[in-house]
């Protein structure tokens, strides 16, 4: 039976942990959402730029929602609080979103 070298178990092991670090420390996907209907909108519909007179008169109509997915371009099984959403990974807790 052939023996691994020690630096190959050290950097398959320092894989695992990047990939850890990397899973539980991400923030779910964001995307700009009407709050009433849930459709996605472009993202200058969520992006703060000072006050209504200071963007034209623009008025931002989205909000920025958090996980879950898009089909017939509304999102579902998310949330609109980022802290409320699961960013799964391994060895990670956290709340379901809502």
């Amino acid at each position: 039976m052939r023996k691994l070298r020690s630096s190959t178990v050290v950097l398959g092991g320092m894989g695992v942990l990047a990939a850890t670090i990397t899973a539980c420390g991400s923030d779910p996907d964001k995307r700009c959402v009407d709050p009433v209907t849930r459709e996605t909108l472009p993202s200058y519909e969520c992006e703060s730029g000072g006050s209504d007179d200071d963007n034209g008169g623009a008025t931002h109509r989205g909000s920025y929602y958090y996980g879950g997915s898009i089909r017939d371009n509304k999102v579902s099984g998310g949330s609109f609080d980022m802290k409320a959403v699961d960013t799964g990974g391994f060895g990670c807790s956290g709340s379901g979103g809502g």
